[in-house]
């Protein structure tokens, strides 16, 4: 088992891993994998290591398993012996081709949705384990370069994406105009001090996806919602350094995040549809700067859509009539149990919605999340030849008559795109803020 898999190379160089790993030596890797396990872990990763009995039955919790034809490689186990048991077996005396390796394995063959540890006998979290390999890969400077480079632009710009100052607030007053054109009398509002909500997003965006904003902005206004977004940093919500390891720059984010809210002194904070950042900021990073929960309250999309349908304040005009299948993302299901409430809104916006197999928290990974799309187009059919089986599941749904495919989650949208589209699954994919703009009433 501590042979590599000998199927997951990258299909373009990687000079960010490649060059990290020419400058190691067997003194550094050493030096630094025994400061990370003796300085940065405890009882939580022994007691994992010396519990586990590999009994393998998280293997067949995991996509790469069985979209590899149960190759043990790619079992949750078998990536845990190729990698931090084997660190800790050798007491850190490991060379760099066993580092390379053990960075692929991490980064590219992991996406940290811990559906593995909902099947392990004793609860072992390999997410976690596969956290601390990261963080090895971090401090010894060989994180893939895709994923490094964003959070380099975290860094500097505080934001994912490079977007400048100035960029910002020229994007949400373009949105703004371009909603004018349909509600004349709508805002957005920046930096009101005492709103019910701060609106927060990912950088993508701003950057890619502009609409998205416009189409929140319409959401708001029609629903009376008192509501802010801020005109400086702190208004990206996303963290690529919470999947490098680089849990430093983690708590800068999240404290310029944090203390923007406060700043404001909004009532809590209102995420977009992405499961990363609501990672980040309800179970990462606020602990990593010692709050047990984040200071403001945080809602993830789900949750505010599912608000202001209960409480009536969208009328739906005529619901989407194309059947609907729903996409349930790791970190606001089985890192946030929305399931319910994404299903109530699914039903109150859409005419028929047809369950995938299995749902809810035992639903299967958009291989996209943890980090794992980020380590960019090298890696692409990696991730791609990992989720054969997502492919599976979602022919099947569009089998029983589902046409549309509803992802709440920016990496799941991105993810499931490269799925849909190289397997030729022929599903429309939507986020539920796409269709509740269609679907609800608005002024005339």
């Amino acid at each position: 088992m501590s042979e590599p898999a000998k199927t997951d190379s990258p299909q373009a160089p990687d000079i960010g891993l490649s060059s990290g790993i020419a400058r190691l030596t067997p003194e550094k890797i050493e030096k630094v994998i025994n400061d990370v396990i003796k300085g940065e872990t405890g009882a939580r990763l022994h007691t994992y290591v010396e519990t586990c009995i590999h009994c393998g039955l998280c293997s067949e919790a995991c996509h790469y398993y069985l979209s590899h034809d149960n190759d043990p490689h790619f079992a949750p186990v078998g990536k845990v012996k190729q990698t931090i048991w084997e660190m800790l077996r050798k007491k850190g005396k490991v060379s760099p081709e066993f580092m390379q390796q053990a960075a692929l394995v991490a980064h590219t063959q992991c996406n940290l949705c811990k559906r593995c540890a909902q099947y392990c006998p004793f609860g072992i979290d390999i997410a976690y384990l596969m956290t601390v390999v990261r963080r090895v890969i971090h401090k010894l400077g060989c994180t893939p370069q895709y994923i490094q480079d964003t959070a380099h632009s975290h860094s500097v710009m505080l934001n994912q994406m490079w977007v400048k100052g100035d960029e910002w607030p020229d994007t949400l007053q373009w949105q703004e105009e371009e909603a004018q054109a349909e509600i004349p009398t709508l805002r957005i509002p920046l930096e009101k001090e005492g709103a019910d909500i701060m609106y927060s997003v990912i950088a993508p965006e701003p950057k890619f996806q502009a609409q998205l904003i416009y189409q929140a902005a319409v959401i708001m206004d029609v629903a009376g919602v008192d509501w802010t977004m801020p005109a400086t940093t702190g208004w990206d919500n996303s963290d690529m350094a919470m999947f490098t390891g680089d849990y430093e720059l983690m708590g800068r984010l999240k404290r310029s995040h944090f203390e923007t809210a406060a700043r404001l002194r909004v009532k809590r904070v209102v995420m977009g549809e992405c499961g990363h950042a609501f990672r980040s900021v309800y179970d990462m990073g606020n602990r990593w700067l010692g709050w047990q929960m984040p200071p403001i309250p945080i809602v993830h999309a789900i949750d505010f859509f599912y608000e202001l349908l209960k409480e009536g304040k969208i009328k739906i005009a005529k619901k989407f009539d194309s059947p609907v299948t729903l996409h349930d993302p790791c970190n606001v299901v089985r890192g946030a149990g929305l399931e319910e409430k994404a299903r109530y809104v699914a039903q109150q916006l859409c005419e028929e919605v047809v369950e995938m197999t299995p749902n809810r928290e035992h639903n299967y990974c958009c291989c996209a999340g943890g980090g794992v799309i980020n380590c960019g187009p090298p890696y692409k059919m990696t991730r791609i030849q990992g989720n054969r089986i997502k492919a599976e599941q979602l022919f099947a749904a569009k089998t029983r008559g589902a046409r549309t495919l509803i992802t709440p989650c920016h990496n799941c949208h991105s993810g499931l795109h490269d799925i849909v589209h190289h397997y030729g699954v022929g599903l429309d994919i939507k986020f539920f803020g796409d269709i509740l703009y269609d679907v609800m009433e608005k002024p005339e």
